[in-house]
């Protein structure tokens, strides 16, 4: 009987213990899980202008993080993404794009890589040709110049 009594406290402890384990890995989930919103992810699709080559996300200045708090109170009041984009881009100008714009000097950031490629296709194609045509010019003719030298020849291979 006794037994018995202990086996069941000792099922009931495992299964509290077990049932806390649960609602605690379930709370903490809930906890660490992402906010949703634009003002949680724009963050990650700029860059700081505090901290340079990181997104206002990754840097770690109070300014960042100010601003980062300024992001969901400006969802928060109902501001559009847009609207807080165009405030920000007039704010910091465009240390904020993650790439160049695609017109002006920005637009050498993408036109250049191209025709570096392209001219260095051109100086390869150069290069090959001018080797091929060495090579032929080069050539040993299939009929020897000397006929000395084919009769030596033609005694080595009899030989």
């Amino acid at each position: 009987m006794v037994k018995a009594r202990l086996r069941m406290l000792a099922l009931a402890g495992i299964s509290a213990a077990l049932l806390l384990g649960v609602s605690t890995a379930t709370a903490a989930g809930e906890a660490t899980a992402a906010p949703e919103g634009w003002a949680y992810k724009l963050p990650h699709d700029l860059m700081s202008p505090f901290c340079p080559g990181r997104t206002i996300a990754d840097c770690s200045s109070p300014q960042a993080e100010s601003l980062r708090m300024w992001l969901i109170v400006q969802e928060a009041s109902g501001r559009s993404r847009e609207d807080v984009e165009a405030e920000l881009y007039e704010r910091y100008g465009d240390v904020l794009r993650p790439a160049p714009r695609a017109r002006g000097f920005g637009l050498t950031a993408y036109v250049f890589p191209v025709v570096v490629f392209l001219a260095g296709g051109v100086v390869v194609a150069v290069f090959l040709r001018r080797q091929t045509r060495a090579a032929a010019t080069h050539e040993p003719s299939s009929q020897p110049s000397d006929p000395e030298l084919e009769r030596i020849i033609d005694q080595e291979l009899a030989g």
